[in-house]
């Protein structure tokens, strides 16, 4: 093996890679920009051509791939609720997009021991 050959190969197969993120982004981003007002889908910032590039294309289902022609899986938000979108969907669901999440109920009681306190109170 050639030293510095595998670190050419993966440089390459990384620029590959972000040509054809941005390729698919510019269709879907058009796309959407056409369809839908420019305006946040969460905070209703409204948007001008002279800051559109602030507002972002965000994939309801969080799979970037998934860009129907409809684009019923497109919404737009600026940067900033696009943002907050990605880290509550991190956050709450741990990246898991799996319908069948087990759900566990609270175990923890914050009032357990409220009727002694409010006894001596009446």
């Amino acid at each position: 093996m050639v030293p510095g050959n595998s670190s050419n190969k993966l440089n390459s197969v990384v620029a590959e890679a972000r040509r054809a993120r941005k390729d698919r982004e510019k269709g879907y981003r058009e796309k959407s920009l056409k369809m839908y007002p420019w305006v946040c889908g969460r905070c209703a910032r409204e948007f001008t051509r002279q800051n559109l590039s602030q507002l972002t294309v965000h994939h309801r289902d969080h799979n970037h791939d998934n860009n129907p022609e409809d684009g019923s899986n497109w919404e737009l938000l600026c940067l900033y609720c696009h943002d907050n979108e990605h880290s509550r969907y991190t956050e709450v669901e741990g990246g898991n997009t799996s319908t069948e999440t087990e759900k566990t109920a609270a175990t923890h009681n914050p009032f357990a021991g409220l009727g002694d306190l409010l006894k001596g109170k009446e």
